[in-house]
């Protein structure tokens, strides 16, 4: 416990002061984003947010944490993604490289320490997976998650706020099960909450790719390790809620990108966010609410985890029909609002 009390006062502490730091830096060498027709933000504002983010969760885990079962490589991992990040806040880079370095970092973390998804534990009647299914479903979902978060990271205080919950429930079952994956969320979080000092509305300091990149590639490792336990019920459903909204907004936009003929990796005003800045809600209500329906879910799915897997994923599948449809009524009666 003191262990755990230590690494996340370090990790927060470093990001705390390493972010104003990072702000005078970014200012002075003009290294700052640019208002465009997709973002909410007004001002020119560094995105560099990440860097905070990182040496703090670095640091800590490094000095303090238990770098058995896996954690070794999550680091290598961590390291290439957050250079791979930190060239694109700078410069921006292509879709194909970040996505070859995602494959490098996945790789490290799935032959070198076999972190993977071995069996989907009853899910559709399919139990064990065959090696190469496994190593391929999980790298889609280190894929898929850290991209999720990439995507989410839209509002201010908004992608910290996610990755707090889903940090911070993950988090909460590791150390339940005396797992040393505990430590790397507890320094996720402490960087985190350093972070978001900075980053709630109006932000001075955006988390950037290197940020959201990072704390995205963490979340999918946590996520594959929680199912992996196999220490509660319906553990690959539990996971599915814990991660609802990144996951859901996503699929959500490529759906509509999809049927719209066009690459479901274009951008546009379809996330979530933008659908309740549509409705009216200001900034951080809309955080707010993003936050309250992924607290709910998440206490739904743990507190029903014994009605099983199917049932919660039709649950879950059901729910995010019926948000898709409020969101969708509301795109059609207002219309696009961007600013706060």
């Amino acid at each position: 416990m003191i262990s755990l009390l230590l690494s996340f006062s370090w990790s927060f502490l470093i990001a705390l002061f390493a972010v104003p730091s990072i702000i005078y830096v970014a200012h002075l060498k003009n290294i700052l984003d640019q208002p465009n027709l997709r973002t909410v933000h007004e001002s020119l504002t560094p995105r560099l947010g990440g860097l905070a983010v990182f040496a703090g969760f670095m640091s800590a885990l490094t000095i303090f944490g238990d770098l058995s079962n896996g954690v070794q490589q999550l680091l290598a991992g961590c390291i290439i993604l957050f250079f791979i990040g930190l060239k694109d806040d700078l410069v921006a880079i292509s879709p194909f490289k970040k996505f070859a370095v995602q494959l490098l970092a996945s790789g490290i973390v799935m032959v070198m320490a076999d972190i993977r998804i071995t069996s989907f534990q009853g899910i559709f009647g399919i139990h064990s997976l065959p090696i190469g299914t496994s190593f391929a479903f999980t790298f889609i979902m280190i894929v898929g998650i850290t991209n999720a978060i990439n995507l989410i990271d839209g509002l201010d205080g908004l992608a910290g706020t996610i990755v707090l919950i889903i940090t911070s429930t993950f988090g909460w079952f590791f150390f339940m099960y005396n797992s040393n994956y505990a430590f790397v969320a507890v320094c996720l979080i402490g960087g985190i909450l350093g972070f978001l000092r900075y980053n709630f509305h109006k932000a001075t300091i955006f988390m950037g790719d290197t940020g959201s990149l990072l704390c995205g590639f963490i979340i999918s490792v946590l996520a594959i390790q929680f199912i992996e336990m196999r220490v509660v019920n319906s553990s690959p459903t539990i996971t599915l809620g814990i991660l609802f909204v990144p996951l859901f907004d996503t699929v959500r936009v490529f759906i509509i990108r999809i049927s719209k003929g066009i690459s479901p990796f274009s951008p546009d005003k379809n996330h979530i966010h933008h659908r309740l800045l549509a409705m009216g809600f200001r900034q951080i209500n809309t955080v707010l609410i993003l936050a309250f329906i992924n607290i709910a879910v998440i206490g739904y799915v743990v507190l029903f985890d014994e009605m099983g897997n199917l049932y919660l994923l039709g649950s879950l599948v059901l729910f995010s029909i019926l948000l898709s449809f409020i969101l969708g009524v509301y795109k059609a009666k207002a219309p696009a609002r961007v600013s706060a």
